[in-house]
């Protein structure tokens, strides 16, 4: 069941009526003076946001390079072990049947 006005003026008492009261009063005065407040607080916000974002653009670029090279420093060092282990075994392979034909 939806709760009726006169609920709500039974819970709250004097003391959330005149409260109530006066926040309906007071509103259209301290709306202006909260936005005018606020509006220049929310704007330095937004301007430190994006002076960090530019001033983070380069410190990203680089730590993206470095993460590249590492990348490929480590693909290559992957292709030379790879490649090692097969001219070893060809090397044996040759030095072996070089001594079987002997």
């Amino acid at each position: 069941m939806a709760p009726k006005i006169s609920d709500f003026v039974e819970d709250a008492g004097a003391p959330g009526i005149i409260a109530g009261i006066g926040a309906v009063l007071l509103a259209p005065v301290l709306l202006p003076i909260v936005a005018g407040v606020g509006k220049p607080l929310v704007k330095s916000v937004i301007k430190g946001g994006i002076g960090l974002y530019e001033r983070s653009k380069g410190t990203i670029a680089e730590i993206g390079e470095t993460w590249e090279d590492m990348v490929a420093e480590a693909r290559a060092e992957l292709a030379e072990e790879k490649e090692t282990p097969v001219f070893e075994a060809s090397a044996t392979n040759g030095d072996n049947v070089a001594d079987n034909g002997a």
